[in-house]
């Protein structure tokens, strides 16, 4: 490869990463409903005995999901104890001049408009033709910027901040869902940055083996490959946590709200593919792919290096390992790409005398003095 292609190669990959980063940066106002991660715990303690009705905690406690195939109606009460939803067989209505209606939005500070009173008597609006609702209800989670005074004097201490209860009723039924909310101390960062990074120099050294052997690039294709397995699995363990549980739900959010982390997924899998082909790009794919795959499935999702709870199924420690490996294998992968350009590139090519120069007398042997 010539110096003026290596110089294009690079123009090329830092290009795509910086449209890549602008593009996907409005995915992240997504956070604000499902954050990255948390340190507040929220658990239900209670729930309705009632068959059909189940309401579980959901996107890291952030929401609370209801689903209702009792047959009968159920109904959820605002903050003032004022109809604010009413999950029906037929789907879900929303009473517009509950104050609930508007605040349950986001997490983010919400003003109601003027006419959600909760002394006027229900409107009830259509939203969902499903009977299940998911909403962020401000009695069971902490909505201020800040964390509570006891909190802040001792971040290290787990703390209870609050008990919860969510009132609803079935026709003249009352019904309850009781939990707690919870501070639990965050993780120590370091070791787990720490741990990425040493991984990820251990893997991008595998770009100065001279004469870039075919069992390295299998090593780097299989790196590249694990990362964007790593990455698929932890977007879809994101929905999952999200309270979608079928195929055709976590497929959609994939391809909607998870779109750059499962479009850098795919980069890097095709990226190990594409190198294995033995072509002459093969190092640069890898360099693209497991670059995007680092930065877009991997430290876009770090938050869980410092915050307790993480918003995938299977665990916080688990969810730490995957972001970790896929930081490691992603930036590794890269910075060995990069390398085993440069190394393509770094001579600079001797100049060859013209293939007749040394047939060619010389001047002065033609005209001996």
């Amino acid at each position: 490869m010539t110096p003026l292609i290596a110089r294009r190669v690079s123009a090329v990959l830092g290009t795509a990463l910086t449209l890549l980063l602008a593009v996907a940066t409005p995915a992240s106002a997504h956070g604000a409903d499902a954050p990255d991660a948390t340190n507040y715990h929220t658990v239900i303690t209670a729930a309705p005995d009632l068959p059909g009705l189940e309401v579980i905690t959901i996107e890291a406690g952030a929401r609370l999901q209801l689903t209702n195939h009792t047959g009968k109606p159920v109904e959820v009460l605002g903050y003032q104890n004022e109809p604010y939803l009413e999950v029906r067989p037929d789907g879900v209505y929303e009473n517009i001049h509950s104050p609930a209606t508007y605040l349950n939005i986001t997490i983010a500070h919400v003003d109601p408009p003027a006419h959600a009173d909760p002394t006027v008597a229900p409107e009830w609006r259509k939203v969902s033709d499903e009977p299940v609702y998911r909403w962020h209800d401000q009695r069971a989670i902490w909505t201020e910027p800040s964390p509570p005074a006891e909190v802040a004097a001792a971040p290290d201490q787990p703390r209870r901040i609050r008990d919860w209860t969510v009132p609803m009723r079935t026709e003249v039924t009352p019904l309850q869902v009781t939990g707690v909310l919870d501070w639990v101390p965050p993780p120590d960062p370091v070791r787990w940055w720490l741990g990425a990074v040493a991984a990820a120099a251990v893997v991008a050294l595998l770009g100065l083996v001279p004469g870039r052997p075919r069992a390295i690039t299998v090593l780097l294709s299989a790196a590249a490959l694990a990362a964007g397995v790593l990455a698929l699995g932890y977007a879809a363990g994101r929905e999952i946590d999200a309270g979608n549980h079928t195929v055709g739900p976590i497929l959609l959010e994939l391809v909607t709200v998870q779109l750059w982390s499962v479009v850098s997924a795919l980069a890097a899998i095709a990226a190990a593919a594409y190198s294995l082909t033995r072509r002459a790009a093969g190092d640069f794919a890898l360099a693209l792919g497991a670059a995007a795959v680092g930065l877009f499935s991997g430290m876009v999702n770090a938050a869980v290096f410092h915050r307790t709870i993480a918003p995938i199924p299977w665990g916080d420690t688990a969810a730490r390992i995957m972001t970790a490996t896929v930081i490691a294998l992603g930036v590794g992968v890269a910075a060995a790409g990069m390398l085993r350009l440069r190394g393509t590139t770094s001579g600079v090519p001797t100049q060859r005398p013209p293939a007749d120069a040394t047939t060619q007398p010389h001047p002065a042997a033609d005209h001996p003095a």
